[in-house]
C-alpha cells in the first residue's frame, strides 16, 4: 500500500456518487447487513443496492467534530466496499474523479452549524 494514500477516514471519495445504483449488494451482503438492511438498501428489479443520500452512501456518517468519514456498518459493509483497497488503482481513480465531493459536503455541513 503506498504511503502517500490518504487515510480512508479523511478521504471518503469512494462513498460518493450521483448514481442511485452505485454500490451493489449481493445476497450474502444483504444477509450480513441484517437489521439495518431495509433502511440502507433498495431493489431495482431483482438487484439490490445501497441507498444514496445527499450524494453519498446512506451508511456513511460524516462527523462534523472530527471531520472524518465513517462507515456506520464497516464490519457489515458490502463486498464491493471490502474489495476496494486503500491506495489501489481503483482507490486512486475514485480520488481523482470525486476527491473534492467529500470536502465540499463537509464544508457545507460545517457552515450549517
Amino acid at each position: 500500500m503506498p504511503e502517500d494514500a490518504p487515510a480512508c477516514l479523511r478521504c471518503g471519495a469512494c462513498c460518493f456518487s450521483q448514481l442511485a445504483n452505485y454500490v451493489p449488494v449481493s445476497g450474502a451482503d444483504h444477509a450480513r447487513i441484517g437489521a439495518q438492511v431495509d433502511q440502507l438498501t433498495h431493489f431495482d428489479g431483482i438487484r439490490c443496492y445501497m441507498n444514496m443520500r445527499e450524494g453519498h452512501c446512506a451508511a456513511l456518517v460524516i462527523d462534523r467534530t472530527t471531520q472524518e468519514f465513517v462507515c456506520s456498518i464497516y464490519e457489515l459493509r458490502p463486498s464491493t466496499c471490502r474489495d476496494l483497497e486503500r491506495g489501489s488503482a481503483a482507490c486512486r481513480g475514485e480520488i481523482h474523479e470525486k476527491g473534492e465531493r467529500p470536502l465540499l459536503t463537509l464544508e457545507a455541513l460545517l457552515t450549517r452549524r
